[in-house]
């Protein structure tokens, strides 16, 4: 099995204004494992697939990179470039219980 860092990182949104770097054949393969079945699609067994063929070997990791961004496109859960990441930071609580 092999784990070849991607060329170019891959960002995809999570839900919440969160985004996910994936960076790596291995990251690849934990984020189509735990992506939810009920969103999954045709285009997702070809990212499957294209992330064991190239764990295997079989084809580069670029290749499987360019499957799993036709995914992502197609899941409409591409990050956009120009999206900034949403953090979210506690509010302190006074007595009352609203945000001081």
């Amino acid at each position: 099995m092999h784990d070849r860092m991607l060329f170019t990182p891959v960002a995809v949104s999570v839900g919440g204004g969160h985004k996910r770097m994936i960076a790596s054949l291995s990251d690849m393969h934990e984020f189509l494992t735990e992506f939810p079945p009920s969103r999954r699609r045709v285009s997702y067994g070809a990212a499957v697939k294209a992330c064991e063929a190239a764990r295997a070997g079989e084809i580069s990791a670029e290749a499987a990179r360019d499957t799993l961004i036709a995914f992502a496109v197609t899941a409409g859960i591409v990050w956009p470039q120009d999206q900034p990441t949403v953090s979210v930071k506690p509010v302190a609580r006074g007595q009352s219980g609203f945000a001081a």
